[in-house]
């Protein structure tokens, strides 16, 4: 079986944009859902519900696959989990080391869905010495010091980073200088890598700070909703008040 250190996506050489590479996991997880349901053909329409974008966007972005449904039938659901997962590189073995094994690292080890994506957790990594040998997901801790020969023992090219903020800079070097060329960064900081090597940066604060701005701001126009229907409502009572002419009457009935 192939392995990460030998193979790579075709993705840039054939000139698919960025978004396009970003929204393929969408409609393979759709695609997969439909797959484990037997559901043979799929249109345009309904993939691209789903996956939660518009259907120009999925015809646009499955041209840049060659692949352009057939008139009235749709797509062929097991043909695009196939062309999808070829173009994103999940039909090779890609293993991958996980470094930092806290609540986050851990919980990533025990994550079901490495392994039905192309990914095997081939290595979970930890600086802390009472860790070493600690079974994880089945997986014995291995200390830092031995981190290069872990990365080349297992030919990994995909490093998933889960330490503290003041430690990622440190490991991230030396994932690279071990010939790391994507990394995978959960560590709540910027790290800085040379070109050639790709990094994803997943932030849970930051994603809860941006739902916490649109939560602000829907209150904020329901607010202003409420405040606005108050102010009609005082409108029409005042109109209610005034003379046929708009006036206050002269004569208030007794």
């Amino acid at each position: 079986m192939a392995t990460g250190r030998t193979h790579r996506p075709a993705t840039r050489s054939r000139g698919i944009p960025e978004a396009t590479v970003a929204r393929l996991p969408l409609y393979l997880r759709a695609l997969t859902a439909l797959s484990e349901r037997s559901v043979p053909t799929v249109s345009s329409e309904e993939l691209a519900a789903a996956a939660g974008v518009n259907s120009a966007k999925l015809r646009k972005d499955f041209s840049y696959l060659g692949s352009y449904g057939t008139r009235g039938v749709g797509y062929d659901v097991e043909y695009l989990v196939y062309q999808i997962s070829r173009e994103l590189g999940l039909t090779q073995d890609w293993p991958v080391v996980i470094v930092g094994i806290g609540n986050l690292g851990a919980a990533l080890a025990n994550y079901g869905g490495f392994a039905s994506r192309g990914f095997r957790v081939a290595a979970l990594i930890d600086a802390d010495p009472a860790m070493a040998g600690k079974p994880v997901a089945g997986i014995p801790v291995q200390h830092s010091d031995d981190l290069e020969k872990i990365i080349q023992d297992n030919g990994v090219s995909i490093g998933v980073i889960a330490t503290p903020a003041g430690a990622a800079q440190a490991v991230c070097d030396r994932l690279v200088a071990a010939g790391v060329t994507s990394i995978l960064n959960f560590a709540p900081t910027v790290l800085s890598v040379p070109d050639g090597v790709d990094v994803r940066k997943v932030d849970l604060s930051i994603e809860l700070q941006i739902l916490a701005f649109h939560e602000q701001r829907k209150a904020g126009e329901e607010a202003a909703a409420s405040d606005g229907g108050v102010q009609a409502a005082a409108a029409r009572s005042d109109s209610a008040d005034q003379g046929p002419d708009g006036d206050m009457p002269a004569v208030m009935p007794a």
